[in-house]
């Protein structure tokens, strides 16, 4: 059997097996990346991130389109259906795909495709195509196999009508109807598209809230937009059973309730994809989730065997699971990392409109007993808004009322994910550097949507007394 060594194999070539990958061998390591799939790029390029995100903005430009009063008389001529949004959105998987080859192509990174598994705790068979195997060795591995949905035992995701965020990217028609169960990031981002394509959408939420983890006062607009788009949200709702039928999906409450659709969409929870690798035998723990028990440096139980992104939880994003794994590449390389991650990092969530959220919410301030004050700037009095149509939103800044520091930043409309990095650069500022004053002390081009930074600067400032 074929046998190579190298000094760092990767498992994975997503967000955190690239970033791991690149920072090992830019430090003068042989490293190898295997994937288990025939091209580059994990589950964010093909089946997460950029297929949900490519999709949003075809549709975010359809709803453009009909809202504009120039156009109004053409629409009519405009008929997209799922499967023409989803043709737009293979062409960026593909020249994501041709990028991340270059990436390893240019950095002598070898990519090494077929199903990788654990012999012992330095080497790795390697199933690959055509059912031949070959061994690697190496002084340091890497996991970061990433996500799956999760599938109950109980439910038959093998009929056409009952899909998770996987299958749906494979949906060969526009359904009338859906139901969505879990009103989680994803169920909420393909909400937000579904509803805009004219499609009947049921949001069935296992909590009291949409996105509890957000501020208040942001999780409420993005209720009232949902709903004001046609969506039917419903709370603190249990599945009982999934009644799959010939002409459509029964969702079956505890509650009593009862949804039929013509498609069922199941987006409540994903599991570590460890299956089948011997992490056991090699004595790396996993939760009941699939996922990789790490320590703060993303260390196993096994010395030399380190995990990073989807595949050890939360937070589930591709910006820090590329942050995870250049750190964990740091450590591996020189010993020890002289930079650490932040704690703090924007999340992004791509729904109708958009949210972006740094730092604590109010509700966290306030049993904190942390003295803040707010400022809010709306969209609606944006100039920049006012031109482009997208009035809906507002950046909120949370600040200690005493000494200024810039404590949160909220922002709900379009472009926010954007939006947020600005006031992510002064947050991170040390001392009297992270201060509202920033904000009204600068010049903003005009008209810009940063603008805003400076109008809810003023607003916070202007409540102090």
């Amino acid at each position: 059997m074929n046998e190579r060594s190298y000094d760092t194999v990767v498992i994975g070539s997503g967000p955190g097996g690239e970033g791991a990958a690149m920072k090992l061998t830019k430090a003068g390591q042989k490293v190898a990346v295997i994937e288990m799939h025939d091209q580059v790029g994990g589950g964010c390029t093909h089946w997460g991130t950029i297929p949900s995100k490519a999709l949003r903005h075809s549709i975010q430009m359809l709803v453009d389109y009909r809202n504009n009063p120039l156009f109004g008389h053409t629409l009519e001529q405009v008929v997209l259906d799922y499967p023409q949004l989803l043709k737009a959105a293979e062409a960026v998987i593909q020249r994501q795909v041709g990028t991340r080859y270059r990436y390893y192509g240019r950095n002598q990174v070898e990519v090494i495709y077929g199903r990788a598994r654990f012999i012992d705790p330095h080497t790795l068979q390697i199933s690959g195509r055509e059912k031949k195997k070959s061994l690697v060795h190496a002084e340091n591995i890497v996991i970061a196999t990433g996500s799956s949905p999760y599938r109950p035992p109980d439910i038959d995701f093998d009929h056409p009508r009952v899909l998770d965020s996987d299958t749906v990217l494979a949906l060969a028609h526009t359904p009338h109807s859906l139901t969505i169960y879990g009103a989680g990031v994803i169920g909420c981002e393909y909400a937000s598209i579904f509803c805009n394509l004219d499609v009947k959408v049921n949001l069935v939420n296992t909590r009291g809230q949409l996105l509890s983890f957000l501020d208040t006062e942001i999780t409420d607009a993005l209720s009232y937009h949902l709903r004001h788009q046609g969506v039917v949200i419903r709370h603190n709702e249990e599945y009982e059973r999934v009644e799959p039928l010939d002409d459509g999906v029964v969702l079956h409450c505890k509650s009593g309730k009862k949804f039929k659709t013509d498609v069922l969409l199941w987006a409540n929870g994903r599991s570590g994809n460890t299956g089948n690798m011997g992490l056991e035998e090699v004595g790396v723990q996993l939760n009941h989730r699939g996922q990789i028990e790490v320590d703060k440096g993303y260390r196993t139980s096994q010395a030399n065997i380190f995990a990073v992104g989807d595949v050890v939880g939360a937070p589930g994003l591709a910006s820090a699971s590329y942050d995870q794994g250049r750190f964990v590449g740091a450590q591996i390389a020189e010993g020890a990392s002289d930079w650490s991650l932040i704690e703090d990092f924007p999340t992004g969530i791509y729904t109708n409109p958009e949210i972006s959220s740094l730092g604590p919410t109010e509700h966290e301030l306030t049993q904190k007993q942390i003295p803040y004050e707010v400022g809010h700037a709306m969209f609606k009095s944006i100039a920049r808004a006012q031109i482009t149509g997208h009035t809906v939103g507002m950046l909120k800044i949370l600040f200690h009322r005493e000494t200024l520091q810039i404590l949160g930043i909220h922002c709900f409309g379009e472009t926010a994910a954007e939006i947020i990095h600005i006031g992510q650069a002064i947050m991170s500022q040390k001392g009297d550097a992270n201060n509202i004053r920033y904000f009204t002390e600068t010049t903003f081009n005009y008209p810009t949507m940063a603008e805003a930074y400076r109008v809810a600067a003023l607003n916070g400032i202007n409540r102090l007394f």
